[in-house]
């Protein structure tokens, strides 16, 4: 007869579902084994009281996660809040520094309309000048030529009365 190995043996049980069965219902009754797989088995199942200390465990976990979550929103919360406020007081700064620029603005368009109108009135008091500087000019051209026909007139009535004086004084006239 042939020697079976124990390879043999477990190939053999793998391939009958039953003589399993009948294998573990003949271990089981065997009080000695029956508790030594009692043993083995629990080193590997939780009791209550693990599962107990391990829900504590978790939740004090979960608890301490929603502490630190809550704790990082207020100072994301806080950091958020205090910026805003920063960049509040900057816009509030820069709607000012806009406001005085636009009084300045309008006040520099109200002066430039006013200059406008003064360069206005300097230029016709100028045109004005102007054409009076040219009238004076046609009036000192006439006077000019009226001195200048008196002076001939004058002359020459000086030269005929110094000629008759000549001539009347030589007796010949």
């Amino acid at each position: 007869m042939q020697s079976i190995t124990a390879e043999d043996v477990v190939r053999l049980f793998e391939a009958d579902a039953r003589a399993r069965k009948r294998l573990a219902e003949l271990l089981v009754g065997e009080p000695d084994v029956r508790l030594a797989m009692i043993n083995a088995v629990l080193r590997d199942v939780a009791t209550k009281s693990d599962i107990e200390a391990l829900e504590r465990a978790t939740r004090q976990e979960i608890e301490a996660l929603r502490k630190e979550t809550r704790e990082s929103i207020e100072a994301l919360r806080s950091e958020i809040l205090a910026r805003i406020s920063v960049l509040e007081d900057r816009v509030t700064g820069l709607t000012e520094r806009v406001s005085k620029l636009e009084d300045a603005f309008t006040q520099l368009v109200e002066r430039i309309g006013d200059l406008d109108k003064r360069i206005d009135g300097l230029d016709k008091r100028i045109d004005g000048l102007d054409k009076r500087i040219d009238a004076l000019d046609k009036r000192i051209d006439h006077a000019t030529k009226v001195t200048w026909t008196l002076t001939a007139t004058i002359i020459a009535t000086l030269l005929v009365q110094l000629t008759l004086a000549l001539l009347h004084s030589l007796g010949k006239i």
